[in-house]
């Protein structure tokens, strides 16, 4: 489809509250005219979310994407106006710590503000009771300041943007309530109302918490949930009396109260208290009363005090001028929650044309619109929505009891500090490798990921840990972490060990097409014999990197993918043809690494063929046998060891595993986990795809040049790479190394270039200890210039300066000799 005739495109829009109203500026800015939005409620303020929203825009996140999207929305609501008054209050945001946990958090989200080019800085306890006077600075330990966030205007940014888009072609209709979508042939065609048929070329689910029975209508689960949150007025405080004017409500910062899950606002000589404090309260949406119908509009539910009595009690410790005042007036508003606190946006591929623009909250509405319409228009947002994507969600993670459960659990954890690694809690176990059973036999420590139990260590090799030497680790990176690990990753490099790669995604594909399908799609050389395997990578129009695959020929017409979610197996099902069968083998299959120097020795006499180096060499596949068991086997090794992924059916796994172990004893198999593995991968310089590179990158800057192969033919991307290459990189995944041994890091923390004063040059990726080289090793993107063996950096951890240097990849085994003998 042409530009021309996609600016043609009929686009319904469902819902006008801040992200209905800021697609249609959007879409309609960037020259489409045919765009109509409709609301069951009245305008401006239809009350859904946006109409009760408090307006709170706190920019930083542990996710990047998230913080994105807020500093467009702060930049965007910034420049817009409504008689005289803007859209936007820098007000500032302040978080106050009063436990030792959330002060040293707020040096980590201090961190995280620089590494996304948030300016914030941390402050005393007599600094924040300067900025809030009313706060008791006896009660705090400090706080975060970020002087550019503020208070989101919802409904006169909602009215800016009508304007706007109105005047561009866009109509916008109230009091039109949707009670069908019209499909034919797989598409779109239509919207219909109680008061008309709307025809459609493309429809946008922007309708809050009732996105779900939007989306039911088009035969689209949408996974959120809706839940009540607690927001009350106190009465006017004598000492706000003349503070503010009553145009702009508020003049001293958003206050966040973390440690008793509550913030707070000015209105103009009152208080606003939000609180996450009290139990979940789910809301149907089916049985919202209509806007007529709400005694005060539909999101507006009735304020139960008893949920509120903790909360005020919290509030009146902190802030003492509370306990002459009272709660003048409060409600619960209903907001929407998915199973991992994140957006939905992105277009259905059951359903073409049907899009989801769904769970965004105020602080993210105009950078999500700006996302989907980039989306729409060009064929792909400009940032990384990876995170946002519908298909993130496995089958199992969609059922309604699912969502229900994690959704709630989201609100519960709003204001908690999560550390990176930490799982949820329920619903476990929910998916199992066969080897599920021994792995608890042998103390397994499980993470979950997906949806799947992923052991990180195990405590039967801890005796194996003894007499290992490694650094102490503070209270932080001592979560989810066991020196267990460090004898798993020897074991690995000195003997061999078993690493249960079931969890990662399975596909296969098949028919006539297969090989040109996939060679259109990847970068890579896929056109080899059967029994090779490639590396290859997934790219979009602009050369992003989409993903990084594994490409087994096993047949002619048959390929195995190795790939990384289930957002992969919806892309190449959207552009595969007739002649193309995908299917996900991940649920019925299994697979087992063994890794190691002896891992030959360990696998040679349980299999009839001959795994010598000569006759099955690196990055090669073939059908055979490991005992009683048929597997395909792979020799790759994404932890810089011999050895080979060994696949069968789940119904032969645990036999697999035991046919394995039971070998193994004479040659010192252990089992390791995703600790040690994590590790080794970074002292081999392998990239995970989601941290290391994203759509962002393109391979040359990511360091896997390698895996393009521009004279193979046409594939999707390639033209975008034309005149790239490793050369001209403005940007580079560079290796650090801490100078210290004993330093750690996580991920996600500011790089600064020694002598560059201010703004941090990048920010780490992924970090590890390296337990064969005896340091840290971090992977972070630096600009090309800084991004060379030999340069000085610090990575600033907690507050903490910690000195490193980029570092010549890969750390360990340079030459493959390891690999490949």
């Amino acid at each position: 489809m042409t530009g021309t005739e996609k600016r043609h495109q009929r686009v319904v829009i469902v819902g006008a509250g801040i992200v209905g109203c800021s697609l249609a500026d959007e879409l309609t800015q960037r020259g489409w005219t045919g765009v109509t939005v409709l609301e069951q409620g009245p305008l401006p303020a239809p009350g859904g979310s946006t109409s009760h929203a408090p307006g709170l825009v706190f920019r930083t996140s542990p996710s990047k994407t998230l913080t994105e999207f807020a500093v467009y929305t702060v930049e965007k609501f910034s420049a817009l106006e409504v008689d005289g008054l803007s859209c936007f209050n820098p007000v500032g945001g302040l978080e106050i710590a009063t436990s030792e946990e959330r002060w040293a958090d707020l040096h980590r989200k201090a961190g995280l503000a620089a590494s996304w080019g948030v300016t914030g800085e941390l402050l005393s306890p007599a600094r924040c009771a300067e900025l809030w006077p009313l706060l008791d600075p006896e009660k705090i330990l400090g706080g975060f300041h970020t002087p550019d966030d503020g208070l989101a205007r919802a409904l006169l940014a909602c009215r800016a943007q009508m304007e706007r888009a109105t005047a561009r072609g866009a109509r916008f209709l109230e009091r039109h309530t949707v009670t069908g979508i019209e499909q034919e042939d797989g598409r779109v065609t239509a919207v219909v109302t109680d008061r008309g048929t709307f025809p459609a070329d493309i429809v946008v689910s922007a309708a809050g918490f009732w996105g779900p029975l939007i989306g039911a209508m088009a035969g689209v689960n949408v996974p959120l949930l809706p839940l009540a949150h607690q927001y009350a007025k106190t009465a006017p405080l004598p000492e706000l009396a003349g503070v503010n004017d009553p145009r702009t409500e508020a003049s001293r910062p958003l206050l966040r109260f973390q440690d008793r899950d509550l913030y707070y606002r000015e209105h103009t000589d009152r208080i606003g208290i939000g609180s996450y404090a009290h139990r979940p309260m789910p809301v149907d949406p089916a049985a919202v009363p209509a806007y007529d119908d709400a005694p005060v509009m539909p999101s507006s539910l009735p304020f139960t005090e008893e949920d509120f009595a903790l909360s005020w009690e919290d509030s009146v410790g902190l802030i003492p001028a509370l306990g002459g005042s009272r709660v003048e007036e409060g409600f619960n508003g209903v907001f929407s929650f998915t199973p991992d606190g994140m957006p939905v946006i992105g277009e259905s591929r059951e359903v073409r044309g049907f899009w989801l623009a769904e769970a965004v909250w105020v602080t993210h509405s105009a950078g999500v619109a700006k996302a989907v319409a980039e989306w729409m228009t060009d064929g792909r947002p400009s940032m990384d929505v990876h995170e946002c994507d519908p298909y993130r969600f496995e089958d199992a993670q969609t059922s309604p009891a699912y969502i229900a459960e994690r959704g709630a659990q989201s609100f519960t954890e709003v204001y908690d500090v999560i550390h990176p690694l930490q799982p949820m809690e329920r619903p476990r176990p929910l998916r199992v490798s066969p080897f599920y059973g021994r792995q608890r036999e042998l103390g397994a420590y499980f993470l979950e990921g997906a949806g799947w139990e992923r052991p990180h260590w195990y405590e039967a090799n801890a005796p194996l840990a003894e007499g290992i030497e490694v650094p102490e680790r503070d209270a932080w990176s001592a979560r989810y972490w066991s020196p267990i690990a460090a004898a798993e990753a020897r074991a690995t490099r000195e003997r061999v060990a078993l690493y249960d790669m079931t969890p990662l995604k399975r596909l296969e594909v098949t028919g006539p097409g297969a090989l040109d399908f996939l060679q259109r799609m990847t970068t890579n050389q896929l056109a080899k014999k059967p029994g090779a395997v490639t590396y290859t990578l997934l790219l979009d129009e602009a050369g992003g990197v989409r993903s990084d695959l594994t490409v087994a020929r096993l047949g002619e017409r048959r390929f195995q993918v190795g790939a990384n979610s289930g957002i992969d197996l919806d892309w190449l099902l959207r552009h595969a043809p007739d002649d193309v069968h995908i299917a996900d083998i991940t649920p019925g299959t299994c697979c087992v690494g063994v890794w190691g120097p002896l891992a030959r020795e360990l696998v040679q006499p349980l299999t009839p063929d001959d795994f010598s180096h000569q006759a099955f060499g690196y990055f090669k596949a073939r059908r055979t046998y490991i005992g009683h068991v048929p597997v395909t086997a792979m020799r790759l090794s994404y932890v810089g060891e011999l050895g080979w992924e060994l696949y069968t059916s789940a119904d032969l796994g645990l036999r697999l595993w035991d046919t394995l172990w039971e070998a193994g004893q004479r040659h010192g198999v252990i089992a390791a986990g995703r600790s040690a593995f994590n590790s080794l991968r970074l002292e081999k310089g392998y990239r995970a795809w989601g941290h290391d590179m994203t759509t962002e990158h393109d391979p040359y800057e990511a360091g896997v040049g390698f895996a393009v192969r521009m004279n193979k033919g046409d594939f999707l991307g390639r033209a975008a790479l034309e005149g790239r290459g490793e050369e001209t990189a403005r940007r580079r995944l560079a290796c650090l190394t801490l100078d210290d041994p004993a330093a750690i890091v996580l991920g996600k923390e500011p790089v600064y270039v020694e002598g560059e004063a201010g703004v941090a040059a990048g920010y780490v990726t992924s970090a590890a200890y390296g337990y064969t080289i005896g340091r840290t090793v971090a992977y972070a993107w630096l600009p090309a210039a800084a991004a060379v063996p030999g340069t000085s950096v610090h990575i600033e951890y907690f507050g903490e300066k910690v000195p490193a240097t980029v570092a010549a990849e890969p750390l360990f085994d340079p030459g493959m000799e390891r690999i490949r003998r």
